[in-house]
């Protein structure tokens, strides 16, 4: 079980780039579309299965935070490039600054040994949630060609900035204690 866990953990890693791939070289969108949700579930279930059946390790605690930061870097990139919009490049640019910034807290906190207050907040997995759901969101517009989903896209991914920013200064008072 262990093994697929990790093996869902490294599919969002390695279809990342398949993704920008799919989208931008290939002008496949729908490819793009079912590729990132697909790769998106596999965040909920390997960690839902790593849970349940108590096969939790290092690695795929390592490794998981990895997979969905590169699933959401390659998509944002995706998106910026696709639709070539400003505010959709500072939104995505708020979004990658807020992974540095909470990267590094995880970083100072545990060379700190205070890595207990780096925990995954309900704020972050909804911000991860609404990551998913706006890029999810501007794909499909993308594939099917209506500017309206698109744009509904990008309205959901203003609110996942604003989680982004919530979670961010939410983590940054947990590790200095403001």
């Amino acid at each position: 079980m262990q093994k697929l866990v990790l093996s869902l953990t490294l599919f969002r890693i390695l279809a990342a780039p398949f993704i920008f791939i799919s989208a931008i070289f290939l002008e496949n969108y729908w490819l793009a579309f079912w590729l990132f949700n697909i790769a998106a579930l596999t965040d909920y279930f390997d960690g839902k299965l790593a849970r349940t059946y108590q096969v939790e390790s290092k690695l795929g605690a390592i490794l998981d935070p990895i997979g969905d930061k590169l699933l959401v870097v390659f998509a944002l990139i995706t998106v910026i490039v696709f639709t070539q919009d400003i505010y959709v490049a500072l939104m995505g640019a708020f979004i990658l600054a807020r992974e540095f910034w909470v990267s590094a807290l995880r970083e100072y906190t545990s060379s700190e040994n205070i890595s207990h207050v780096m925990e995954v907040t309900f704020t972050a997995k909804t911000k991860t949630t609404s990551q998913f759901i706006a890029i999810s969101t501007i794909f499909f517009g993308m594939a099917a060609n209506l500017a309206i989903v698109t744009f509904l896209g990008n309205f959901i991914l203003f609110i996942a900035v604003l989680l982004a920013c919530k979670s961010a200064i939410d983590y940054t008072k947990n590790t200095f204690g403001v």
